[in-house]
């Protein structure tokens, strides 16, 4: 079993119109048994800003515990937030920093732009960038991810929509990964509000 499946996961972040949403499990586990069923995988840095971190539970709290230092630090010298995309290189930066010892995690980060404009990207564990203008994914479920958002996704979905698309495509997804589920986590984030939904699937 590789590290990155030890403690199981699942994210998804998907774009809609001027809007996103983001999602994980809420499993914690250590191989096959359940630790923990509320377990937190996604992270806000600013009201428009969210990473998700796949892999390895410590490494998670360590690097998202990193990476809110480096978000404060920007915020006192330059009296702004961060930009999606300006963050998504210091992530980046910072993981292959420790490309020789790094951090088990797999990032997605989702925010809004300039324009109100959306921006979703995931990398692997040395910080190799991978951008997308509709869906991103990681973690053990990563695999029927792929498949529930490229059946399901429609291009410019509205909030309401969209929410439902990713969380079908969630709950549809870790009920055939035996490492991730236990319910959900979504976020649905839009340029005037932010949703925050738990979910609830099968508890097994």
């Amino acid at each position: 079993m590789s590290i990155f499946e030890y403690n199981g996961s699942a994210l998804v972040a998907m774009v809609g119109k001027n809007c996103f949403a983001i999602a994980s499990d809420r499993r914690l586990g250590v191989q096959l048994q359940t630790v923990a069923t509320d377990f937190q995988r996604v992270f806000k840095i600013h009201e428009k800003l969210y990473i998700g971190l796949a892999g390895l539970a410590t490494d998670v709290q360590t690097l998202y515990q990193r990476l809110v230092f480096r978000h404060k630090l920007y915020q006192l010298n330059e009296e702004r937030d961060m930009k999606p995309e300006t963050f998504a290189s210091l992530v980046s930066h910072i993981l292959y920093e420790k490309r020789f010892g790094p951090y088990f995690c797999q990032p997605v980060i989702a925010g809004l732009g300039d324009d109100d404009k959306p921006f979703i990207c995931t990398m692997d564990s040395i910080g190799a960038k991978e951008l997308a203008k509709d869906f991103v994914v990681a973690g053990t479920a990563s695999e029927s991810l792929y498949g529930a958002c490229e059946s399901m996704y429609k291009a410019d979905m509205e909030p309401e929509e969209l929410f439902e698309t990713v969380s079908q495509a969630l709950q549809a997804s870790v009920d055939r990964d035996c490492l991730s589920g236990w319910g959900g986590h979504v976020f649905l984030v839009t340029p005037t509000e932010v949703r925050e939904t738990n979910l609830k699937g099968r508890m097994d």
